[in-house]
């Protein structure tokens, strides 16, 4: 079964609540998402460490309930 989007948000924000997300849906069939991330606790991060810690706030749901996820993620300017 997809994820919706509002679980997607949810679940990031449960993990990193200071961090501003915008969930796209790529193809309309709920299975195909991107995200922006931005999140003080990215700063001095390397974007393989930043992406990590998005997909480990999904868990375990990367592969299984969402299919796909093209991810960025930032710390704020």
């Amino acid at each position: 079964m997809p994820m919706n989007a509002g679980d997607i948000e949810r679940l990031i924000k449960e993990a990193l609540p200071d961090a501003k997300v915008t969930i796209r849906d790529l193809a309309g069939d709920g299975d195909h998402y991107a995200a922006e991330v931005i999140s003080e606790a990215f700063k001095g991060k390397t974007r393989v460490q930043q992406h990590k810690m998005v997909y480990d706030a999904l868990k375990g749901r990367m592969g299984g309930e969402l299919h796909a996820l093209a991810l960025q993620t930032s710390s704020p300017t």
